[in-house]
This record gives C-alpha cells, sequence and structure tokens, in this order.
C-alpha cells in the first residue's frame, strides 16, 4: 500500500502521560480489545468493496496515491500514523497558514466546509466518512478501537487543558459520542464535554450502541465536512 505522508507532522517524541481519571474492570478492556478483533475484520471486509473503487478513483481524478497516513495522538499521548484515504491535493498542508483566516470552528482545530485544498473527489468522500474506512487498519493494529474520542493532532493537543486531555485516557477511536451529535456542528467546549462523558460513562455495551447509532448518523452527514 503506498502511502503519501503529510510532511508537516509534528514528531512527538516525549508524549505527554495522561492520568488515567477512571478505574473500569479489566474484563471491560479485554471485551473492547475482542470486540475491536472480531468486528473490525468483519467491517474490514465489508469496506474492501468500498475502499478499492474509491483508491481508483482518487488515482484517476487526482493522479496521486490514495492513501495517506497523518501522526495523531492516541492513549495517553501516545503517538501513531493513523490511516486515511486522501482527500486533499498534495502539498495541501503547505497551504494551511495560507487558509487560517477561513477556520469555521472554535478551539485548537482548522476545519472548512468548502476546504479549496479539497480534490475533485474529496468532499464526497468525507461527507459520507468513506474516507475514514482505512482507520480499521488502526484498529486491528491496536493503535486505536471501534469506540472512542477522535485522534487529535499534537498541534491541537499541545493547546489542551487538563479537561480536554482527559479524553486520552481511553483508546482513541473511529466513531464516538460527538460523531453521532453533530460532528462539526457542535463548538469544540461541547466536543470535549462530549468525550468527557465517554469517559466517565462508558462500558462494552455502550460502545456497541454507539456502533449502531453511527449508522444513521453517518447516512444523514450531518457535520461531515
Amino acid at each position: 500500500m503506498h502511502i503519501a505522508k503529510d510532511e508537516r507532522l509534528l514528531h512527538v517524541t516525549d508524549a505527554p502521560v495522561v492520568a488515567r481519571t477512571r478505574s473500569v474492570p479489566h474484563h471491560w478492556w479485554f471485551a473492547k480489545r475482542l470486540g475491536d478483533l472480531t468486528l473490525g475484520a468483519l467491517f474490514t471486509l465489508l469496506a474492501l468493496p468500498v475502499v478499492l473503487p474509491a483508491c481508483l478513483a482518487i488515482m484517476l481524478v487526482d493522479g496521486g496515491p490514495p492513501f495517506f497516513a497523518q501522526e495523531r495522538v492516541g492513549k495517553d499521548g501516545r503517538c501513531f500514523r493513523m490511516f486515511k484515504l486522501r482527500t486533499m491535493v498534495l502539498g495541501a498542508h503547505e497551504m494551511r497558514e495560507d487558509l487560517l483566516h477561513l477556520n469555521e470552528v472554535d478551539g485548537p482545530v482548522f476545519k472548512i466546509r468548502n476546504d479549496p485544498r479539497l480534490h475533485p473527489l474529496g468532499a464526497m468522500l468525507r461527507r459520507t466518512s468513506i474516507d475514514e474506512l482505512p482507520n480499521l487498519l488502526n484498529v486491528l493494529r491496536g493503535e486505536m478501537s471501534l469506540v472512542g474520542p477522535r485522534p487529535a493532532l499534537p498541534c491541537e493537543v499541545e493547546h489542551y487543558d487538563a479537561f480536554a486531555q482527559r479524553r486520552l485516557s481511553v483508546p482513541q477511536g473511529i466513531t464516538c459520542l460527538w460523531q453521532i451529535n453533530g460532528r462539526s456542528q457542535v463548538s469544540f467546549d461541547e466536543w470535549m464535554e462530549l468525550d468527557n462523558r465517554y469517559v466517565d460513562e462508558w462500558n462494552p455495551i455502550g460502545d456497541l450502541a454507539i456502533l449502531v447509532k453511527t449508522i444513521p448518523a453517518v447516512l444523514r452527514k450531518e457535520g461531515a465536512h
């Protein structure tokens, strides 16, 4: 698999250690990992008929590699490279500083609804969340979970206060309470509230409920950009 790198990555070698803020039964962690492996493998097989044509389409319309890996911050501040389908033109990272004035969200996050760096298929891939399907590889590798707060960029985590850092005390995931409650339509503070609620309330059955609710949320495409 050929992966286009984001050369602007911040290689955090001394990631902060986030103190665990909640004690849960050990078998809950076992159940979470078992679910990630079994459901993750199943979802990967189901995703192949979608991901493979999407890869071909990206190469045809943009001429570049379909995948890219970007450094993100995982559980306890450990960094890893998260896989996604590429939605932006090559060299998009070099345009970020020139577009900061167009940022539409608050907090240490950078998002533009109609990002000019998107290639012709980028907006569609994001609205349908197809670009996030390669995250399943990170789940199988143990770097992410199916359910958990979305992994943030190191440059975002650098600006977290203690409340926001609590989201790093659990495995970061593909879907979460933020994903099923409006995504980019909610403010940064509301996003952190949802992630902290997950930290305080998560359990294996609750994770399954979030997975089920993710399906209609993705179909509605609310806040997906």
